[in-house]
């Protein structure tokens, strides 16, 4: 899944997500389908997915970086619309 789910992203799903409205945002992908949704949070892309077929099989990005999240670091961007790294917020509850 690791290889299915990151291919998937580069070469059908990256080109048509990868906007500066959506940079930093999370999608998730169904790697079955090729169905995917975004959002600003990944629990709400996956449920989204799971709510069409409970068992999706599902790969998680965050739009325009290398990493969905950093524990006490940083995000590097990858998209060349975005050219900045950024530093994490610590999670509040």
């Amino acid at each position: 899944m690791l290889t299915g789910g990151k291919e998937l992203y580069q070469k059908s799903i990256r080109a048509k997500v990868e906007t500066q409205e959506n940079i930093g945002k999370i999608t998730s992908i169904n790697v079955e389908t090729g169905d995917y949704e975004i959002a600003d949070h990944l629990v709400e892309t996956s449920l989204r997915l799971q709510s069409k077929q409970t068992d999706a099989a599902l790969w998680g990005e965050r739009i325009g970086f290398d990493v969905v999240y950093a524990v006490g670091g940083t995000l590097l961007t990858t998209s060349p619309k975005q050219l900045k790294t950024y530093k994490m917020e610590p999670c509040r509850r």
